[in-house]
């Protein structure tokens, strides 16, 4: 009786170990690859759900995609929208070269204000005025902010499996100010 349960248990835990190994090779994964610090520091969108930055993921962060059709877009601020259907297929590797080529629109304004960010974890995505600007990384400690025109500004600092945090707020011209949060886990 005790070696047929045994024997059971393993018949199980192999069962198991075989369905786990087959549900990674349903999923593909996509490698997304920049070559200058625009590309790699860039947001990263699958199917309009904000994953991290470029240069985050990869390893433990990987990109791995049920099969089919996917949306792929790649933002930063005073560039255009890097945009690529993938089709992926189960258990294969798909690479994509991300070219950020700048947006000739964009234009710095005369008189600024600033806002530097400390926010935990700092590669969440932050959105002024609902557009992304960069993740918080970039736009807090030495030397780094977001510089922007005064008026109002709404700010918007999300990351999946957090709670997104919202501000909103006057700036006047040459005003700086420091926004400091630790999102919440969901």
């Amino acid at each position: 009786m005790r070696k047929r349960n045994c024997a059971l248990i393993l018949a199980c835990l192999s069962v198991f170990v075989e369905a786990s190994y087959a549900g990674n090779e349903v999923l593909g994964e996509l490698q997304l690859e920049g070559v200058t610090k625009v590309e790699k520091t860039s947001g990263v969108w699958i199917d309009g759900q904000y994953l991290g930055y470029l240069q985050e993921l990869k390893g433990s962060k990987k990109i791995l995609l049920l099969p089919g059709e996917h949306e792929v877009a790649v933002r930063q601020n005073g560039y255009l929208d890097f945009r690529r259907d993938v089709m992926v297929h189960p258990g294969e590797k798909q690479v994509v070269t991300v070219k950020m080529i700048k947006d000739t629109r964009f234009v710095m304004p005369r008189v600024t204000a600033e806002i530097k960010m400390s926010v935990n974890p700092d590669r969440a995505a932050v959105f002024l005025d609902g557009q992304f600007v960069g993740h918080a990384a970039e736009l807090g400690g030495v030397g780094k902010s977001l510089i922007v025109a005064p008026g109002h500004r709404k700010i918007a600092i999300t990351l999946p499996g957090y709670e997104t945090f919202n501000t909103e707020g006057d700036l006047a011209a040459n005003q700086k100010i420091e926004i400091k949060t630790n999102l919440l886990k969901r």
